[in-house]
C-alpha cells in the first residue's frame, strides 16, 4: 500500500510517535540522517529539512552547502528495536537544492530516473538481493575483535551455528517494518550468514538493501555482536557477495530475459567498479563461489551469471559479482540501463559456458573475458565509459576515483 503525507500524519498521531528519522544515503550508499520531532513533520514535508552538504562525502563545497531533505512518504517505517513509547519511525528523503531541483548526486533520484526510463519503454524490473555478511565478537568497547561469533559452516544448525537468534530477530524486525525476508541460514564461512529477500520494484528493493544493513547492525549490537558486510573480513574464507536477481516484465508480455542479461553482460566491465567499490572488493572474486570471469549458464554457481531453475514469475537472472559495499541504488540504475541497452538492441548473450570454471584448464579458459582484476583498472574503464558517463554524474565518477 502507498502512503500518502496524510497517512503518515495519522500514524504518528495515532502511534505515539515522538522523533522521525529523515533518511539519505550519500554517493557510496552509506545511510545518514537528521532526526526531527514529530511537531516539525509539516515543515519538512513543505519545505524540506536542511543539510550541510559540505559534510556529506561527495556531495559538495562549503560554498554552496544547503541541501534540503524531503521526506518521501510511501517509505514510513516504525524502528522495532526502539521504545513503544514516543516511537521512532523513518521515511526515506529526496535530496533538493534550495530552488526546489533535483540534487544530481542524490542516488535515490539517479535510479528513479533509470525506473522512469524503462516504464517510458513498456519494461519494469525486479529486483531481490541475498545479502552475506559476518558476525564478530567485540571488545570491551562494543567494537570487532575479529574472532567469529561461531565455527558453523554452510546450512549448519544449532548449537554450532551461534547466530540463528540473531538472524531470527533480523527477520522479525524486519517484518515489522513491512520488509519480507525469503530465507535465512548459516554461510560457508565461520560466523557467516545469509538473509535472502523476495522481489520488489528497484526502488524498494535498494531502499530494502539500506534499511537491511542498519537493522542488521542494531540487532547485532544488542546480542553484544559486531556485523561485518565488507568483502574480504576473514583471509582464506568466503567473501560476502551480494547476489543480485533480476527479472524485467514487458507490458507487451514478451520475455525480454535473455536479451536483458546480454545488455548487462556487455556493460560489466563499465560498471564493475560500482558493483565492487573497494579495492578489497578484488580479493573476493574467484574463489569460494565468487566469480572472476563474464559468462553465464543455467544453475552452474560458478559462473558470473546463473539462470536457476525455475519458471513463471520465478525466472530470472542472478548477478553474482557485487559486494555489500555497492550503493544499491547506483547498482540497480546502471543494470536497469544496461538490460535496457540490450533490450534495444536486441542482443544475444553468447553460449552458455557450462563448465565448473574453479577446476578448468587453461586450454577451457584462455579466451573467457575476465572481470577487471583490481578497482584501479574498474574505475579506468568506468571513466573511459561513454555508457557510464551517460548515466552517472562527472562528480560521482570522480568521487568512487578518489579511493584509488
Amino acid at each position: 500500500m502507498r502512503l500518502t503525507v496524510q497517512d503518515v500524519k495519522d500514524y504518528i498521531e495515532q502511534e505515539d510517535v515522538s522523533f522521525i528519522r529523515l533518511a539519505f544515503c550519500d554517493v557510496f550508499g552509506k545511510q545518514k540522517n537528521v532526526s526531527i520531532m514529530a511537531t516539525e513533520l509539516d515543515r519538512a514535508f513543505e519545505s524540506g529539512i536542511a543539510i550541510d552538504a559540505s559534510a556529506v562525502e561527495g556531495f559538495g563545497s562549503e560554498e554552496k552547502s544547503d541541501l534540503f531533505l524531503f521526506p518521501d512518504a510511501s517509505t514510513l517505517s516504525v524502528l522495532p528495536w526502539r521504545p513503544s513509547h514516543g516511537r521512532v519511525i523513518r521515511l526515506y528523503c529526496d535530496i533538493k537544492y534550495p530552488d526546489g531541483r533535483p540534487f544530481e548526486m542524490d542516488c535515490r533520484h539517479i535510479l528513479k530516473e533509470a525506473v522512469s526510463l524503462a516504464a517510458s519503454r513498456g519494461i519494469s524490473v525486479s529486483f531481490g538481493a541475498e545479502h552475506e555478511f559476518y558476525l564478530f565478537k567485540t571488545d570491551e568497547e562494543g567494537y570487532s575483535t575479529g574472532v567469529p561469533h561461531d565455527k558453523a559452516s554452510y546450512m549448519d544448525i544449532a548449537p554450532a551455528d551461534r547466530g540463528v537468534n540473531v538472524r531470527r530477530e533480523i527477520c522479525l524486525a524486519l517484518s515489522e517494518m513491512g520488509i519480507l525476508p525469503e530465507s535465512s541460514h548459516h554461510e560457508e564461512g565461520p560466523g557467516q550468514h545469509e538473509i535472502d529477500f523476495k522481489y520488489s520494484d528497484a526502488l524498494e528493493a535498494a531502499d530494502n538493501s539500506v534499511t537491511f544493513k542498519s537493522v542488521v547492525s542494531a540487532i547485532a549490537e544488542q546480542h553484544g555482536l559486531w556485523s561485518d558486510f565488507s568483502p574480504k573480513p576473514l583471509p582464506g574464507c568466503s567473501g560476502n557477495g551480494l547476489h543480485i536477481n533480476m527479472a524485467p516484465h514487458s507490458a507487451d508480455g514478451k520475455d525480454y530475459l535473455e536479451s536483458f542479461m546480454a545488455g548487462v553482460l556487455s556493460h560489466i566491465e563499465e560498471i564493475t567498479a560500482f558493483l565492487n567499490p573497494v579495492p578489497e572488493s578484488y580479493t573476493r572474486l574467484g574463489a569460494f563461489k565468487a566469480p572472476k570471469y563474464i559468462t553465464w549458464s543455467r544453475e552452474n554457481r560458478s559462473q558470473l551469471i546463473r539462470i536457476p531453475a525455475a519458471s513463471g514469475e520465478y525466472r530470472r537472472m542472478e548477478l553474482r559479482s557485487p559486494d555489500s559495499e555497492a550503493n544499491p541504488y547506483i547498482a540497480y540504475a546502471l543494470l536497469i540501463h544496461a538490460g535496457l541497452d540490450g533490450i534495444e538492441k536486441k542482443l544475444a548473450p553468447p553460449a552458455p559456458t557450462d563448465i565448473n570454471l574453479y577446476a578448468a584448464g587453461d586450454d577451457e579458459i584462455k579466451e573467457i573475458r575476465q572481470l577487471p582484476q583490481n578497482f584501479t583498472t574498474a574505475i579506468n574503464i568506468a571513466r573511459a565509459s561513454d555508457f557510464v558517463k551517460a548515466i552517472l554524474p562527472e562528480r560521482v565518477i570522480n568521487t568512487y576515483a578518489l579511493r584509488d
